[in-house]
């Protein structure tokens, strides 16, 4: 009596070969996604390797395959989160074809589309509470995001001041109280804004700070009289000193 061949075990075709090497492909980004949230619930200092690794269904030891240590890990999960955000508006800045007030609209309204409203927006405040600890992640962190925010808001400004649109203005410190809402709205939502009650759309936030930050860059019909070499400070100094200056001279 013959006996039946056995039936080949399909699971452990090529198929199912693929299918590990997809796996294995895709493990570098679930241990970042599996690391942000690590990180930003219990900072960096208490993050632990062996959490992170388990959230990923991986071992400890799988993790040294792809990242040298946590501080590369964490390295990984900024760029892999804030870096595409950035690259997104650097793009929309050379093919926007509109108004430079526009631009900014766009910006704001994009940055908060894909980064703000996200849980890679609370590495912010990660850093800036952990700044003292461990200096090297600061500074990772201002050339990788901030420095290149910087540079990507100084480029619509200067094209605004260009084309007519925008007033002179000095574009370190305007470019810094542009971004500086913004910090605030990712620091309110995760601190404040996880126990606070309180009435506050983030979409009507950046919308007012948009029409404000407007009002102040747009150039008007009365801009040619306003001494614009000189800051608010300056001003209310030199004024201050004039007033000074002629109670000192008029006779007792």
């Amino acid at each position: 009596m013959n006996t039946p061949a056995p039936a080949p075990n399909r699971s452990s075709g090529p198929t199912t070969a693929r299918r590990w090497a997809r796996r294995k492909e895709a493990r570098p980004q679930e241990l970042v996604a599996a690391a942000l949230g690590h990180f930003i619930r219990d900072g960096y200092h208490a993050a632990r390797l062996d959490d992170i690794a388990r959230s990923a269904n991986v071992s400890k030891g799988t993790v040294y395959l792809y990242f040298a240590d946590k501080e590369a890990l964490f390295k990984a999960v900024i760029r892999e989160n804030l870096s595409p955000v950035l690259a997104e508006g650097e793009d929309l800045i050379s093919r926007h074809q509109g108004s430079t007030a526009e631009l900014l609209q766009c910006l704001f309204g994009g940055w908060w589309e894909m980064m703000g409203k996200s849980p890679a927006a609370g590495l912010a405040k990660l850093v800036m509470a952990e700044s003292a600890r461990f200096p090297n992640l600061a500074r990772f962190y201002y050339d990788e995001v901030i420095a290149r925010a910087d540079a990507l808001f100084r480029r619509a400004i200067q094209q605004g001041i260009d084309r007519g649109e925008f007033r002179a203005a000095a574009l370190a410190p305007t470019t810094a109280a542009l971004t500086a809402p913004m910090v605030f709205l990712m620091m309110w939502n995760h601190s404040f804004g996880t126990c606070v009650t309180r009435e506050f759309s983030p979409e009507a936030f950046i919308d007012s700070y948009v029409n404000l930050a407007l009002f102040g860059l747009v150039k008007r019909p009365d801009d040619a009289t306003l001494p614009l070499a000189s800051g608010v400070c300056e001003m209310a100094a030199a004024e201050l000193a004039e007033r000074l200056h002629s109670a000192t001279q008029d006779p007792a």
